[in-house]
Protein backbone atom coordinates (compact mmCIF):
# COMPACT_ATOMS: atom_id res chain seq x y z
CA UNK A 1 0.00 0.00 0.00
CA UNK A 2 0.92 3.69 -0.73
CA UNK A 3 0.12 7.44 0.78
CA UNK A 4 -1.32 10.06 -1.43
CA UNK A 5 -3.51 13.01 -1.32
CA UNK A 6 -7.06 12.96 -2.39
CA UNK A 7 -7.42 15.98 -5.28
CA UNK A 8 -10.54 15.51 -6.35
CA UNK A 9 -14.30 13.58 -6.31
CA UNK A 10 -16.88 12.44 -8.71
CA UNK A 11 -19.89 10.09 -8.19
CA UNK A 12 -18.06 7.88 -5.61
CA UNK A 13 -14.45 7.82 -7.48
CA UNK A 14 -12.06 9.38 -5.65
CA UNK A 15 -8.33 10.32 -7.71
CA UNK A 16 -5.45 9.98 -5.97
CA UNK A 17 -2.19 11.90 -5.87
CA UNK A 18 0.48 9.63 -4.61
CA UNK A 19 3.60 11.31 -6.30
CA UNK A 20 4.06 8.73 -8.54
CA UNK A 21 1.17 9.11 -10.82
CA UNK A 22 -2.64 9.85 -9.66
CA UNK A 23 -5.03 6.79 -8.96
CA UNK A 24 -8.82 6.43 -9.53
CA UNK A 25 -9.87 4.61 -6.40
CA UNK A 26 -12.94 3.20 -4.89
CA UNK A 27 -13.44 3.91 -1.00
CA UNK A 28 -13.36 0.41 0.80
CA UNK A 29 -16.52 -0.54 2.37
CA UNK A 30 -15.45 -0.85 6.02
CA UNK A 31 -15.43 2.93 5.24
CA UNK A 32 -19.05 3.57 4.38
CA UNK A 33 -19.90 0.87 6.96
CA UNK A 34 -18.29 3.14 9.68
CA UNK A 35 -19.63 5.81 8.12
CA UNK A 36 -16.43 7.76 7.02
CA UNK A 37 -16.96 9.70 3.78
CA UNK A 38 -13.30 10.56 2.50
CA UNK A 39 -12.70 14.37 1.31
CA UNK A 40 -10.84 16.63 -1.39
CA UNK A 41 -7.66 17.02 0.82
CA UNK A 42 -7.45 13.76 2.88
CA UNK A 43 -4.53 12.11 3.12
CA UNK A 44 -5.05 8.40 2.79
CA UNK A 45 -3.18 5.15 2.28
CA UNK A 46 -4.49 3.07 -0.73
CA UNK A 47 -4.06 -0.15 -1.95
CA UNK A 48 -3.48 -0.96 -6.13
CA UNK A 49 -5.52 -3.16 -7.88
CA UNK A 50 -3.97 -2.24 -11.50
CA UNK A 51 -0.80 -0.47 -11.69
CA UNK A 52 -0.88 -0.03 -15.58
CA UNK A 53 -4.35 1.79 -15.52
CA UNK A 54 -3.92 3.08 -12.62
CA UNK A 55 -6.72 1.49 -10.11
CA UNK A 56 -6.55 1.53 -6.34
CA UNK A 57 -8.96 1.62 -3.27
CA UNK A 58 -8.81 4.06 -0.39
CA UNK A 59 -7.85 1.55 2.75
CA UNK A 60 -7.56 4.29 5.11
CA UNK A 61 -8.05 8.18 5.97
CA UNK A 62 -5.26 10.08 8.11
CA UNK A 63 -6.78 12.04 11.00
CA UNK A 64 -7.90 15.55 9.73
CA UNK A 65 -6.60 18.74 10.87
CA UNK A 66 -9.58 20.73 9.72
CA UNK A 67 -12.76 19.61 7.56
CA UNK A 68 -15.53 21.98 5.91
CA UNK A 69 -18.82 20.17 4.97
CA UNK A 70 -20.31 23.01 2.43
CA UNK A 71 -17.44 22.84 0.65
CA UNK A 72 -16.80 19.50 1.64
CA UNK A 73 -12.88 19.13 1.89
CA UNK A 74 -10.70 18.66 4.81
CA UNK A 75 -6.76 19.41 5.83
CA UNK A 76 -7.00 23.22 4.37
CA UNK A 77 -5.01 26.21 6.03
CA UNK A 78 -6.74 29.06 4.62
CA UNK A 79 -9.93 30.06 3.27
CA UNK A 80 -10.51 32.37 0.81
CA UNK A 81 -14.42 33.86 0.75
CA UNK A 82 -15.09 35.04 -2.53
CA UNK A 83 -18.26 37.55 -2.96
CA UNK A 84 -18.79 39.88 -6.11
CA UNK A 85 -19.91 43.78 -5.03
CA UNK A 86 -22.80 43.33 -7.95
CA UNK A 87 -24.00 40.80 -10.37
CA UNK A 88 -25.30 38.92 -8.09
CA UNK A 89 -26.38 41.04 -5.73
CA UNK A 90 -24.54 40.65 -2.38
CA UNK A 91 -25.90 38.70 0.67
CA UNK A 92 -23.55 39.88 3.74
CA UNK A 93 -25.73 37.46 5.61
CA UNK A 94 -24.33 34.60 3.73
CA UNK A 95 -21.05 35.95 3.72
CA UNK A 96 -21.14 36.10 7.85
CA UNK A 97 -22.22 32.57 7.50
CA UNK A 98 -19.54 31.63 5.75
CA UNK A 99 -16.91 33.76 8.11
CA UNK A 100 -19.04 31.61 10.91
CA UNK A 101 -17.82 28.04 9.17
CA UNK A 102 -14.35 29.10 8.65
CA UNK A 103 -13.77 30.43 11.98
CA UNK A 104 -15.13 26.93 13.43
CA UNK A 105 -12.56 25.55 12.13
CA UNK A 106 -9.77 27.68 13.30
CA UNK A 107 -9.16 28.79 9.18
CA UNK A 108 -6.35 31.84 8.41
CA UNK A 109 -9.55 33.94 6.25
CA UNK A 110 -9.20 36.32 3.41
CA UNK A 111 -12.31 37.83 2.01
CA UNK A 112 -12.24 38.96 -1.60
CA UNK A 113 -14.53 41.38 -3.23
CA UNK A 114 -14.85 40.44 -6.86
CA UNK A 115 -15.82 43.30 -9.86
CA UNK A 116 -15.11 46.16 -7.96
CA UNK A 117 -15.01 47.70 -11.24
CA UNK A 118 -19.21 47.51 -11.41
CA UNK A 119 -18.93 49.59 -7.83
CA UNK A 120 -20.60 52.51 -9.14
CA UNK A 121 -22.55 52.96 -5.86
CA UNK A 122 -18.90 52.91 -3.56
CA UNK A 123 -20.17 49.74 -1.78
CA UNK A 124 -16.39 48.70 -0.78
CA UNK A 125 -15.88 52.05 0.71
CA UNK A 126 -18.03 51.09 3.29
CA UNK A 127 -18.00 47.21 3.64
CA UNK A 128 -13.89 46.77 3.19
CA UNK A 129 -13.47 49.06 6.60
CA UNK A 130 -16.32 47.16 8.46
CA UNK A 131 -14.88 43.83 7.27
CA UNK A 132 -11.16 44.89 8.06
CA UNK A 133 -12.31 46.30 11.30
CA UNK A 134 -13.29 42.54 12.50
CA UNK A 135 -9.73 41.61 11.93
CA UNK A 136 -10.60 40.40 8.41
CA UNK A 137 -7.86 40.79 5.72
CA UNK A 138 -10.04 42.34 2.46
CA UNK A 139 -8.73 41.73 -0.96
CA UNK A 140 -10.91 44.18 -3.68
CA UNK A 141 -10.08 42.53 -6.88
CA UNK A 142 -11.32 42.87 -10.39
CA UNK A 143 -10.36 40.86 -13.47
CA UNK A 144 -11.18 43.40 -16.05
CA UNK A 145 -8.64 46.14 -14.74
CA UNK A 146 -5.90 42.81 -13.57
CA UNK A 147 -6.47 44.84 -9.54
CA UNK A 148 -4.94 43.02 -6.51
CA UNK A 149 -4.26 39.49 -8.66
CA UNK A 150 -0.91 40.00 -7.34
CA UNK A 151 -2.18 40.20 -4.10
CA UNK A 152 -3.98 37.09 -4.32
CA UNK A 153 -1.53 35.26 -5.58
CA UNK A 154 0.64 36.21 -2.01
CA UNK A 155 -1.93 34.90 0.11
CA UNK A 156 -2.27 31.45 -1.54
CA UNK A 157 1.44 30.89 -1.72
CA UNK A 158 2.72 28.17 0.17
CA UNK A 159 -0.50 27.09 1.54
CA UNK A 160 -3.48 24.48 0.45
CA UNK A 161 -6.37 27.04 0.58
CA UNK A 162 -10.41 27.11 -0.78
CA UNK A 163 -11.93 29.54 -2.48
CA UNK A 164 -15.71 29.56 -1.44
CA UNK A 165 -18.61 31.69 -2.54
CA UNK A 166 -21.96 31.90 -3.98
CA UNK A 167 -22.16 30.91 -7.73
CA UNK A 168 -21.38 33.69 -10.44
CA UNK A 169 -18.65 36.17 -8.02
CA UNK A 170 -16.19 34.75 -10.44
CA UNK A 171 -13.91 32.43 -8.70
CA UNK A 172 -12.75 30.13 -11.33
CA UNK A 173 -12.09 33.78 -13.56
CA UNK A 174 -10.14 34.80 -10.42
CA UNK A 175 -8.39 31.18 -10.22
CA UNK A 176 -7.74 31.46 -14.18
CA UNK A 177 -6.67 34.96 -14.18
CA UNK A 178 -3.70 33.62 -10.97
CA UNK A 179 -2.42 30.66 -12.99
CA UNK A 180 -3.51 30.17 -16.65
CA UNK A 181 -2.56 26.66 -16.51
CA UNK A 182 -6.05 26.07 -15.00
CA UNK A 183 -8.49 26.58 -17.79
CA UNK A 184 -11.47 26.27 -15.53
CA UNK A 185 -15.25 26.80 -16.82
CA UNK A 186 -16.70 30.01 -16.07
CA UNK A 187 -20.49 31.14 -16.23
CA UNK A 188 -22.31 33.90 -17.05
CA UNK A 189 -25.13 35.97 -14.23
CA UNK A 190 -28.39 35.12 -14.89
CA UNK A 191 -30.03 37.94 -16.52
CA UNK A 192 -33.71 36.68 -14.98
CA UNK A 193 -32.50 35.67 -11.90
CA UNK A 194 -29.67 38.02 -11.27
CA UNK A 195 -27.88 34.71 -9.35
CA UNK A 196 -24.88 33.19 -10.97
CA UNK A 197 -24.55 29.47 -12.27
CA UNK A 198 -23.27 26.49 -11.26
CA UNK A 199 -19.85 26.24 -13.58
CA UNK A 200 -17.85 24.36 -10.85
CA UNK A 201 -19.69 21.10 -10.16
CA UNK A 202 -17.54 19.54 -7.38
CA UNK A 203 -14.44 20.38 -5.58
CA UNK A 204 -10.87 19.84 -6.59
CA UNK A 205 -7.12 20.89 -5.75
CA UNK A 206 -4.99 22.07 -8.18
CA UNK A 207 -1.31 22.90 -7.77
CA UNK A 208 -0.40 26.65 -7.77
CA UNK A 209 3.47 27.43 -9.54
CA UNK A 210 3.90 29.52 -6.94
CA UNK A 211 3.83 26.61 -4.38
CA UNK A 212 0.80 25.45 -2.39
CA UNK A 213 -2.76 23.90 -3.32
CA UNK A 214 -6.32 25.96 -3.97
CA UNK A 215 -9.59 24.29 -4.36
CA UNK A 216 -12.35 25.88 -6.35
CA UNK A 217 -15.69 24.50 -5.00
CA UNK A 218 -19.18 24.98 -6.53
CA UNK A 219 -21.53 27.77 -5.54
CA UNK A 220 -24.19 27.62 -2.41
CA UNK A 221 -26.41 30.09 -2.12
CA UNK A 222 -27.17 28.71 1.49
CA UNK A 223 -25.72 27.56 4.29
CA UNK A 224 -26.48 25.39 7.55
CA UNK A 225 -25.40 26.41 10.72
CA UNK A 226 -27.76 24.11 12.97
CA UNK A 227 -25.21 21.82 14.07
CA UNK A 228 -23.86 25.00 15.99
CA UNK A 229 -24.50 25.91 19.47
CA UNK A 230 -26.40 28.82 20.18
CA UNK A 231 -23.37 29.59 23.40
CA UNK A 232 -21.22 28.79 20.71
CA UNK A 233 -21.97 31.28 18.12
CA UNK A 234 -20.70 34.23 19.86
CA UNK A 235 -16.54 33.09 19.52
CA UNK A 236 -17.38 32.85 15.76
CA UNK A 237 -17.96 36.34 15.44
CA UNK A 238 -13.67 37.57 16.34
CA UNK A 239 -14.77 41.46 17.29
CA UNK A 240 -16.96 40.32 20.12
CA UNK A 241 -14.34 38.95 22.22
CA UNK A 242 -12.66 42.95 23.07
CA UNK A 243 -15.68 43.47 24.98
CA UNK A 244 -16.44 42.62 28.38
CA UNK A 245 -20.21 42.05 29.90
CA UNK A 246 -21.40 41.25 33.50
CA UNK A 247 -22.06 37.50 33.14
CA UNK A 248 -18.65 36.94 31.26
CA UNK A 249 -18.84 34.13 28.48
CA UNK A 250 -22.25 33.26 29.94
CA UNK A 251 -23.42 36.58 28.34
CA UNK A 252 -25.50 35.56 25.00
CA UNK A 253 -25.28 39.33 23.90
CA UNK A 254 -28.81 39.31 23.36
CA UNK A 255 -31.39 40.80 26.04
CA UNK A 256 -28.77 40.19 29.13
CA UNK A 257 -27.80 43.62 31.32
CA UNK A 258 -24.59 45.56 30.90
CA UNK A 259 -23.51 43.32 28.06
CA UNK A 260 -20.18 44.56 26.43
CA UNK A 261 -21.13 43.87 23.38
CA UNK A 262 -24.25 45.71 22.62
CA UNK A 263 -22.78 49.03 24.61
CA UNK A 264 -20.01 48.81 21.07
CA UNK A 265 -22.80 48.22 18.72
CA UNK A 266 -24.50 51.29 20.14
CA UNK A 267 -21.19 53.21 20.09
CA UNK A 268 -20.24 51.92 16.46
CA UNK A 269 -17.42 50.31 17.22
CA UNK A 270 -19.37 46.98 16.35
CA UNK A 271 -20.75 46.59 13.00
CA UNK A 272 -24.68 47.26 13.57
CA UNK A 273 -24.91 45.13 10.02
CA UNK A 274 -22.66 42.19 11.92
CA UNK A 275 -24.84 42.25 15.12
CA UNK A 276 -27.96 41.93 12.79
CA UNK A 277 -25.97 38.89 11.11
CA UNK A 278 -25.42 37.38 14.81
CA UNK A 279 -28.67 37.85 15.96
CA UNK A 280 -30.18 36.05 12.88
CA UNK A 281 -27.96 33.14 13.11
CA UNK A 282 -29.03 32.69 16.84
CA UNK A 283 -32.62 32.55 16.08
CA UNK A 284 -31.99 30.37 13.35
CA UNK A 285 -30.12 28.22 15.44
CA UNK A 286 -32.56 28.37 18.87
CA UNK A 287 -35.40 27.74 16.35
CA UNK A 288 -33.79 24.37 14.69
CA UNK A 289 -33.16 23.88 18.37
CA UNK A 290 -36.93 23.92 19.39
CA UNK A 291 -37.94 21.84 16.47
CA UNK A 292 -35.54 19.38 16.90
CA UNK A 293 -36.68 18.61 20.51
Amino acid sequence: MIDGQIIKAISGFYYVDTGKGIYECRGRGILKKEKVNPLVGDNVKISILDEEEKKGIVEEIYERTTELIRPPIANVDKALIVFAIKEPSLNLSLLDRFLVLAEREGLDTTIIFTKVDLDDERTLDVLKPMYEGCGYHVIPVSTVDNLNIDEVKETLSGSVSVFAGPSGVGKSSLLNEIDENFKLQTGQVSEKIKRGRHTTRHTELHKLETGGMVADTAGFSSLSVDDIDEEELKEYFIEFEDYDCKFGGRCIHENEPKCGVKEAVEAGEISQQRYKSYLQLLHEIREHNTRKY
